[in-house]
């Protein structure tokens, strides 16, 4: 048997099944890999006590209840923007310094109720705001790959870097992450990892702290297809806690993976063969879609007109959201409170607060949504950036309703990039790493990102698959067919 931490969940879960194997040996060997990987910073919040408990009570479960969910012992990370009972829940900011919430996320608490074990909190962005996990309060979070021959230390992606770090290190089986224009997808295509952004509504986003509301969506990041699927059903389902929750019943997503796509439609979006992208990129969505085929389903060429707004929509909408959702924090009532001096009023304590307490690219987007947002501007930014986002939902909803079924494109314009690479860059050239997923996001459509190959460099590179809203299940299930066509098994050579 192979390294117990290196286990995908469904291996995991038959394993525990049969008795070959406790939950509480299982997080043992993960816990020892997170204490041998301090270099890749992918936990911040490590809770050994709170999983040996939990696995405990997991291998108990499991002797009397056969029905357990499949869930029941699977070590798995949260991601630091997850509200946890007790445990440090900062969204990688100083401003939220100190604050232990005396509740539960509700997707936290769903995988608690199904058994799961919580290893820890996960680095990311601060308040999920980037693309390389560099913006975090603790640190950077480091890819557990390298380029070959190199021994630059490079990005994870962003927001949701600790959880692909983590998973593709094998320190945990799973982990969450969120994703309000790409932060599930790009980390996943960035480590050679699993990684799924379902349909606006489907997860709760009660105890999540807020970026973006009306974009940011709760997902799984996993090893493998079957793994995402297992997850999710976890995950998921209608909250009463939240007014953006969807009232749909949850379909069990393994079961839709059948393998088989006879006769259903991919679309190949003409707007996403961007100018510049590399050749290998270009070949890997072509062999992709000549994959698909293989399998059964018919390439169809499809346009998504509007799609060459949707980044400076994005940049519109999202800023514009963080402004009105980043004001709560004040230094009045939790987290960080800056000092003052004497004469100072309620006004200093907010700018010095917010001063001190948030990193400079959520200062950088805070500015640009109260900008976009004030008077004079509202119609001109903020009004007409909703106006195109209702164009590039109409783009999907037509592509659907002309009977595609899937819509196949790049997950990245490029693999990993080195950490402190993009430093003196214009921002907008970091915000070009969504370019491809934001969309999705605008249009609250479920997709997902699968590993496909590496670069000539050694580095991952992913495929993004883009689904009909609320099918969920046969979005897992092209991508599964997509999985094992391309048979990518590769693993990152151990460093650190």
């Amino acid at each position: 048997m192979s390294a117990l931490n290196s286990l995908t969940i469904a291996e995991a879960r038959d394993l525990l099944r049969k008795r070959e194997v406790t939950s509480l040996e299982i997080t043992e060997a993960c816990l020892k890999s997170i204490e041998g990987a301090g270099a890749l910073n992918a936990f911040v919040h490590k809770t050994p006590e709170i999983a040996h408990a939990q696995a405990q009570a997991a291998d108990e479960r499991l002797q009397s209840d056969p029905d357990a969910p499949a869930m029941c012992g699977i070590p798995v990370g949260i991601k630091d923007l997850f509200c946890t009972e007790g445990v440090p829940s900062q969204a990688a900011s100083r401003i939220l310094e100190g604050f232990l919430p005396e509740y539960e996320s509700t997707v936290s608490r769903q995988l608690k109720e199904a058994g799961s074990v919580m290893l820890g909190k996960l680095n990311m962005d601060e308040f999920a705001m980037g693309s390389s996990n560099e913006t975090s309060c603790y640190g950077n979070a480091v890819n557990p790959w390298r380029r070959s021959g190199d021994a630059t230390p490079l990005t994870p992606g962003g927001s949701s870097g600790g959880s692909a770090s983590a998973v593709a290190a094998d320190l945990c089986l799973g982990a969450t992450g969120t994703d309000t224009g790409g932060s599930i997808r790009q980390p996943a295509a960035f480590t050679g990892i699993v990684g799924i952004k379902p349909t606006y509504g489907r997860c709760s986003r009660w105890g999540t702290v807020a970026f973006a509301s009306s974009l940011d969506q709760a997902g799984p990041m996993t090893k493998t297809v079957r793994d995402a699927a297992i997850m999710l059903q976890a995950m998921s389902g209608p909250d009463h806690k939240d007014s953006t929750s969807a009232e749909i019943p949850v379909p069990d997503f393994e079961a839709a993976l059948t393998g088989d796509i006879r006769g259903k439609k991919i679309g190949i979006p003409k707007e996403y063969r961007m100018e510049g992208m590399p050749a290998e990129i270009e070949k890997l969505w072509a062999d992709g879609a000549a994959m698909l085929k293989d399998a059964g389903a018919e390439i169809v060429d499809i346009s998504l007109p509007y799609t060459k707004y949707a980044l400076p929509a994005y940049y519109v909408i999202a800023p514009a959201e963080a402004s009105s959702n980043l004001a709560r924090y004040d230094g009045v009532r939790y987290g960080h409170r800056a000092k003052l001096a004497q004469g100072d009023g309620v006004t200093e304590l907010y700018e010095k607060t917010r001063a001190e307490g948030f990193g400079k690219e959520v200062q950088r987007r805070v500015m640009i949504g109260t900008y976009v947002l004030s008077a004079g501007f509202y119609d001109a930014y903020y009004n007409r950036a909703r106006k195109i986002r209702t164009l590039i939902k109409r783009d999907f909803d037509q592509a659907f309703a002309s009977g595609i079924d899937a819509i196949l494109t790049p997950a990245t314009p490029s693999a990993a990039f080195g950490l402190g690479e993009m430093a003196e860059a214009d921002p907008v050239q970091m915000y070009l790493n969504d370019v491809f997923t934001v969309t999705v996001n605008l249009a609250g459509l479920p997709g997902v990102a699968v590993p496909a190959g590496l670069d000539r460099q050694g580095l991952p590179l992913g495929l993004q698959l883009i689904g009909r809203p609320w099918e969920e299940g046969d979005l897992l299930n092209h991508a599964y067919v997509l999985e094992r066509a391309l048979g990518f098994v590769s693993k990152p050579e151990k460093w650190w």
